[in-house]
C-alpha cells in the first residue's frame, strides 16, 4: 500500500507541475503581446484599453482603442499616426519623425493642446528647429484665484537667481538640496533640483504649504521640499510668451477649429464612431481612407466658398 501511494502522490505532483507549466506559458505570451503596454484586447490583440471622451455609463469605463493623431494644414489632414498610448504625451516626437520621413520636409511652428507638453518635447522640438506653441498643462488652472493664492507652489514663490533659493511665504529660504537624475519610459533623461527649508518649524503657513496628508511622518516633523524641473520651467516660459502673442492666439484658435473639426466632422457629420476593422494596420488603412473623404470634401467646399487660399481663419475683432 506505501509504494501505491507513492506513485499516486508522484503522479499527482506531476500533473500539478504541468498545470504550472501551463500557465507559465499562457502568461508569457499574454506578456509578450502586451509589450511595453499595460493591458491588450483579447478580440484585437493591437488595441490598448483606454479610457474614452464618450462615456455613457459616467464611471470610467475602459473601452479597447486606438491613439489617432490628425496633423491638419489649412485645414486638411496632411498626415495622421496611429498607436497604442493611452496619453498623447509620447505621441508627438513619433509623429514628427514619421511625417518628415515620409513627406521629405517638416514644419516650422508646432501647434498642440497641453497634453502633448513636457520636457523632452520641448527639448525635440527646440533641437529640430522648430518653434512650439503648446499650451501649458498649468495654462487654464493658473489663471484661478485658488490656484494663484496656493503659498506652496513654486510659481507662487520668489526666485533669487544668483542664490539659486526660493523665498516662501514666510520669507524662509529654500535651499538646493539634491539634483535628482531619471530616466522616462521613452528613454529621455531628466533632472530635478530639490530645494529644502531648514526653518519650517513654528511656521504659521505650515499647513497651507505643505501638502501631501497621507504621509506616514507626522506634519510638524516635515520640513518643505520643491521639486524643480529648470529645464521644463525655463521652456514653459519661453512658450508661453509665444502663445500669448497675437500670432500664438490667432494660431491656437485655428488648431481647435483645424484640428478638432477634423475629428468632430468624422464623427458628427459622417457618423463614424468606431472602426470596422482590427489590428493596427487594417485600422490604419481605415484612417487613411477617412482622411481621403475628408481633404476631398473639405476641398469641395472650399471651392465652393472662394477659400481655397485661405489658411487660417482670422481672429474676430471685439467691438
Amino acid at each position: 500500500m506505501a509504494l501505491g501511494n507513492e506513485n499516486i502522490s508522484c503522479k499527482k505532483s506531476i500533473e500539478t507541475l504541468e498545470g504550472h507549466l501551463k500557465k507559465l506559458k499562457e502568461y508569457t505570451k499574454k506578456l509578450h503581446i502586451c509589450g511595453t503596454r499595460n493591458s491588450y484586447s483579447k478580440t484585437d490583440h493591437d488595441a490598448t484599453f483606454m479610457r474614452m471622451k464618450e462615456d455613457a455609463m459616467g464611471n470610467g469605463q475602459l473601452k479597447a482603442g486606438y491613439n489617432l493623431q490628425h496633423g491638419v494644414d489649412s485645414e486638411y489632414i496632411s498626415w495622421l499616426t496611429l498607436g497604442p498610448q493611452p496619453a498623447d504625451t509620447t505621441t508627438l516626437i513619433p509623429f514628427l519623425k514619421s511625417m518628415e520621413r515620409n513627406l521629405g520636409f517638416s514644419y516650422s511652428k508646432v501647434v498642440t493642446d497641453s497634453g502633448y507638453e513636457s520636457e523632452e518635447n520641448y527639448g525635440y522640438l527646440d533641437g529640430s528647429g522648430i518653434l512650439p506653441y503648446i499650451k501649458p498643462a498649468n495654462y487654464e488652472i493658473s489663471k484661478t484665484r485658488k490656484y494663484k493664492k496656493d503659498i506652496g507652489r513654486v510659481e507662487n514663490m520668489e526666485y533669487d537667481e544668483a542664490t539659486d533659493t526660493y523665498t516662501c511665504h514666510n520669507g524662509k529660504k529654500l535651499h538646493k538640496e539634491s539634483i535628482k537624475k531619471e530616466k522616462t519610459r521613452t528613454g529621455y533623461e531628466r533632472e530635478t533640483t530639490v530645494y529644502t527649508c531648514q526653518e519650517c518649524g513654528g511656521c504659521p503657513y505650515k499647513k497651507e504649504c505643505i501638502k501631501g496628508n497621507h504621509c506616514k511622518t507626522p506634519l510638524e516633523d516635515r520640513n518643505k521640499n520643491l521639486y524643480v524641473s529648470k529645464k521644463l520651467l525655463e521652456y514653459r516660459e519661453a512658450d508661453l510668451e509665444r502663445i500669448e502673442s497675437e500670432e500664438g492666439i490667432k494660431l491656437r484658435m485655428n488648431r481647435s477649429i483645424q484640428v478638432e473639426g477634423s475629428f468632430g466632422e468624422l464623427k458628427q457629420n459622417s457618423g463614424f464612431r468606431r472602426f470596422l476593422c482590427r489590428g493596427s494596420q487594417n485600422v490604419k488603412a481605415e484612417a487613411i481612407l477617412l482622411a481621403f473623404a475628408h481633404n476631398i470634401n473639405k476641398l469641395h467646399h472650399k471651392i465652393q466658398g472662394d477659400r481655397t487660399g485661405n489658411h487660417l481663419f482670422p481672429l474676430k475683432k471685439s467691438a
